[in-house]
């Protein structure tokens, strides 16, 4: 099943069946909001709002871990993340959508993977995840391909179908937040090499391989970085570009399910292989 985490401004899959929402407790915490159960054209579709009800959910504050957890719970395999971000690559405009595959990780204070050795938690289940759990094992996943090659090949293929503007790769640059970025701090993450940033993208990418997820992420661009845009950032700006986008987020989603391959041909479901210590 296919799991969607919607981001700033995407609260709700307002034009899908709702079939079912679950108000889960992991043994990571309670994730953000209820998943909800959605069914599109026949085929099922699980959405967690990464903010919760109300955005009250800052980025530094978000269970990561209980949200994918939760959705694993469900039956989730593949999961699809919407997120604003500000463009550091000064090709990337307002709107652009951008398939993100490789990551820059600025976070400080985030809990960032399931396997704590002697100390991971306890869960049910007799999968490779749990025994891994269950055990104490230390692990260390690969994240050279970090975002699932085959949704985003199947995601720019309805983009290009769909006529939207989009970039194909790109780095996705994480920071603590919850403020935006200095200046100085901008200029450092252009010579790194980043082109979108954001606050909540990691670690969300990792957890979700740990799990053996396939895990991609549509990035809307709302606003030029600090620096390089002209003007005072603010929230506003940002989830007013993301109403503006909000029909063209829903086509691009409701046209991914439908076309969406039922099998998994990349390479995630093995993440684990050859991680454990």
């Amino acid at each position: 099943m296919l799991g969607i985490i919607g981001g700033s401004g995407l609260y709700n899959l307002e034009e899908f069946k709702l079939t079912g929402s679950f108000s889960l407790n992991t043994p990571f915490g309670k994730p953000s909001s209820e998943v909800k159960l959605c069914e599109y054209e026949g085929r099922k579709v699980a959405f967690i709002s990464r903010h919760g009800e109300g955005h009250s959910y800052p980025p530094h504050l978000v269970p990561y871990r209980a949200n994918l957890w939760a959705l694993r719970e469900v039956g989730v395999n593949r999961v699809l993340a919407v997120s604003a971000v500000g463009s550091i690559n000064r090709d990337y405009k307002p709107g652009d959508f951008v398939l993100v595959d490789s990551f820059l990780d600025f976070t400080k204070e985030r809990a960032s993977t399931y396997y704590e050795g002697r100390f991971s938690k306890k869960v049910e289940g007799n999968d490779e995840v749990a025994r891994l759990l269950n055990e104490g094992k230390v692990v260390h996943i690969d994240v050279s391909e970090p975002y699932c090659p085959q949704i985003r090949k199947e995601l720019s293929e309805v983009l290009r179908k769909l006529g939207l503007e989009f970039h194909y790769g790109g780095v996705y640059v994480c920071t603590e937040g919850p403020r935006f970025e200095s200046v100085a701090e901008i200029k450092m993450l252009e010579k790194l090499g980043g082109d979108v940033v954001g606050m909540t993208g990691y670690p969300e990418v990792v957890l979700a391989r740990e799990l053996t997820m396939c895990y991609a992420s549509l990035c809307v661009v709302a606003n030029p970085a600090a620096g390089i845009s002209q003007n005072r950032l603010t929230s506003d700006e940002v989830i007013g570009l993301m109403k503006n986008r909000e029909k063209d987020i829903e086509t691009i989603l409701k046209e991914f399910i439908r076309y969406l391959s039922e099998s998994r041909t990349c390479g995630c479901k093995n993440a684990l292989e050859g991680a454990e210590v």
